[in-house]
């Protein structure tokens, strides 16, 4: 059977989360094919026996070990039959016609490589991650100190999120969220998967400068968006998540940028990036945690609502 996209889905220890994304693709309303793939990083509680219970038509890949989320999902595309690839978050709810209004959108425009809805968070604002800029390092320096918050207005300032932009216009851009991403099989078969040296941040924004490094198009549609559940409760993050955080921007830094500037800015951006982890190490370790609750009916009603006016893995079937 052909399939029009391959739907591929992270889990590592979020099973009621992933099981609420796993409905909500089910309830999608579209004439499009899909499969979905959902690769376990080795999740401590019972998502591989739950999941495989509950959604028998999922291909489960069962990791041994927690691989990343680039290693993960390249090895849910090794096996992937769909003409299109969606990486999906599972803190992520998809709307009814969301993959209906994707795929035709991408079926439509031949010259894109990828492209990305609106995503929300569940009090309606935007998740700003899902259109962006490149962080070059003037991009990057504007966004850390602030000047962006300042002038927000000015596209000068607002090199990476694109502040600037009207969120419920479409525009091409540079980079998307790998909380959802439709790439075209081409595109991949011509730029490659995720780069598996970034462990869980920073591959989208690699992917996305090798998509457009070989000419293809990136485009953000919000005609249609989904909810992202992430950031639902403020908590100490694990010392790895900060500094894999951090990681990710050296590596995106030296692997595209290092080259176009002289030793001094090289420098200048590795000092900043330190410095930026030691504080976040700091107030990571002041942080009390608290739960930030949810606005009544909020996930619901962001999700129904037109969002336009506001190690070896174990395979089993």
């Amino acid at each position: 059977m052909n399939v029009d996209v391959s739907i591929l889905i992270l889990n590592y220890n979020t099973c009621d989360l992933t099981m609420d994304c796993l409905r909500s693709v089910y309830d999608s309303e579209t004439n499009y094919s899909y499969e979905i793939i959902l690769i376990d990083n080795h999740s401590h509680d019972d998502s591989v026996e739950t999941i495989s219970r509950e959604f028998p038509g999922v291909l489960l890949i069962a990791n041994e070990e927690n691989v990343g989320f680039a290693k993960g999902n390249n090895q849910g595309m090794e096996v992937a039959s769909g003409r299109y690839v969606l990486l999906l978050n599972s803190d992520t709810v998809v709307r009814k016609d969301t993959l209906e209004t994707m795929i035709a959108f991408m079926d439509g425009r031949p010259d894109l490589g990828a492209s990305g809805c609106k995503v929300i968070l569940p009090d309606g604002s935007l998740d700003k991650a899902c259109k962006r800029g490149f962080p070059t390092p003037a991009a990057s320096f504007y966004y850390a100190f602030g000047f962006s918050k300042l002038f927000p207005d000015r596209p000068r300032f607002n090199g990476y999120q694109l502040g600037y932009l009207d969120p419920d216009q479409d525009y091409p851009v540079d980079c998307l969220v790998g909380a959802f991403m439709l790439i075209r099989r081409e595109t991949i078969e011509q730029v490659g998967g995720l780069d598996e040296e970034f462990f869980m941040y920073g591959e989208d924004l690699d992917w996305c400068y090798r998509i457009k490094e070989a000419g293809w198009g990136i485009h953000y549609y919000p005609q249609t968006s989904i909810v992202h559940l992430k950031g639902g409760s403020a908590r100490r993050r694990p010392f790895k998540i900060v500094y894999e955080f951090h990681r990710a921007m050296i590596l995106f830094h030296r692997k595209h940028y290092s080259r176009q500037y002289n030793s001094m800015i090289n420098g200048a951006v590795y000092a900043g990036v330190g410095v930026k982890f030691l504080l976040s190490l700091v107030r990571n370790a002041l942080t009390v945690p608290r739960p930030v609750p949810l606005p009544a009916q909020s996930l619901s009603a962001a999700v129904n609502t037109d969002t336009r006016n506001e190690s070896k893995p174990e395979v089993r079937l």
